[in-house]
């Protein structure tokens, strides 16, 4: 701020009684209010909506917001798809500037809905082009996750059984009564599950399949939670009575980082069997109509920078997008990247994604 001169004070000035005159409107006049600059500035506020499931560190948070002079606020909107309703319902009033959580299962339906603005992230050059999805850069990808079939390795060792490698094993009869999964209508990785099966077996042969699970005694709950704390074996410390759920790959790092009882290594493995897993994408996008767009490019930019980055694996279990960040080291030891994931196109997804679903309803819980 420029400070004023004391001198000024001192100087012999001589008036006309014009000049009194003028100084005496000047006086009467309203002080105009002048914009803060610089320390005085208020920080703005960026509104981040996201789904249940997202979290960062708070450090990470709060170096955003010293650098940008700015508060960010999170809205969490209930699961994947449920969030994606809301911001899709609110277009004409958004209740955000910056939506994080469309993943590949809904973007087509996302993108249709004419909801986000296009913008090229100078950081998109550190990432995959294979999960930049949308060309018109409305949606960026932020993390890859897998969905996988996880077992309780000491459990099957312990009833010498072998465990499953392939997605037909499952329906065999020595192992009836040890699967969970999740219902495809209420959970997105059990949605994400149901298109392995469909990529794998095909249209035509799925819900043969599914059937197949179903007498062999599938069990099927709404969401994630309730399968892995409840009826997983490991998940439940022991009182569930499933060794085999739906779940991801990097669900035996968690088992380590969040056991309770010392272990070093996960009791949890994966199974991946081939083209039986499903790489979900998730994707950032600022909201069309935000008045915080410069600030809402820089949050995107920083999603995908290394220090956001680097935060996602211990945070949310998943994968960093950006090929230059660094894993930690219970992802390189436990985690894993399947070689063969099942692919089904988003457009397909989207055009099929109900009928599919409404389909394995009709077939596994009528």
């Amino acid at each position: 701020m420029r400070q004023l001169s004391t001198k000024a004070f001192f100087r012999p000035i001589s008036f006309s009684l014009f000049g009194l005159l003028l100084i005496f409107l000047a006086a009467c006049q309203p002080v105009q209010n002048v914009p803060a600059t610089g320390a005085e500035s208020q920080p703005a506020t960026l509104v981040v909506a996201s789904h249940d499931s997202f979290t960062i560190s708070e450090e990470v948070i709060t170096a955003f917001e010293q650098e940008h002079n700015a508060t960010v606020q999170f809205l969490e909107l209930g699961d994947a798809g449920e969030a994606l309703n809301k911001i899709i319902l609110s277009k004409d009033a958004p209740l955000a500037d910056i939506f994080f959580g469309v993943d590949n299962t809904f973007l087509s339906r996302a993108l249709d809905a004419g909801v986000f603005a296009p913008y090229e992230s100078p950081l998109l050059a550190q990432i995959p082009d294979e999960l930049e999805l949308d060309p018109e850069h409305r949606l960026l990808p932020v993390d890859t996750g897998y969905v996988n079939i996880n077992a309780d390795r000491i459990w099957f060792e312990e009833n010498e059984i072998p465990l499953p490698t392939t997605l037909e094993e499952l329906a065999q009869p020595e192992y009836a009564g040890l699967l969970v999964v999740l219902n495809p209508a209420t959970s997105s990785p059990g949605l994400a599950f149901l298109l392995a099966t469909i990529a794998h077996f095909g249209e035509d042969g799925y819900l043969a399949y599914w059937q197949s699970l179903r007498a062999n005694d599938v069990l099927i709950t709404d969401g994630w939670s309730t399968a892995y704390y409840e009826h997983f074996t490991v998940g439940s410390g022991g009182s569930g009575d499933k060794p085999l759920v739906v779940s991801y790959t990097s669900s035996p790092p968690a088992d380590v980082l969040f056991a309770t009882d010392g272990r070093t290594e996960p009791a949890s493995v994966n199974i991946s069997p081939e083209n039986g897993t499903f790489r979900q994408i998730e994707f950032v996008g600022i909201i069309e109509g935000t008045q915080q767009q410069a600030l809402a490019q820089a949050w995107v930019d920083y999603m995908l920078d290394l220090p956001f980055q680097n935060d996602i694996p211990l945070q949310m279990f998943v994968y960093p997008a950006n090929e230059n960040a660094t894993l930690p080291e219970l992802f390189t030891q436990f985690g894993q990247i399947p070689p063969s994931p099942a692919v089904v196109d988003p457009a397909q997804i989207d055009a099929n994604r109900e009928a599919w679903i409404e389909a394995w309803t009709n077939v596994m819980l009528r």
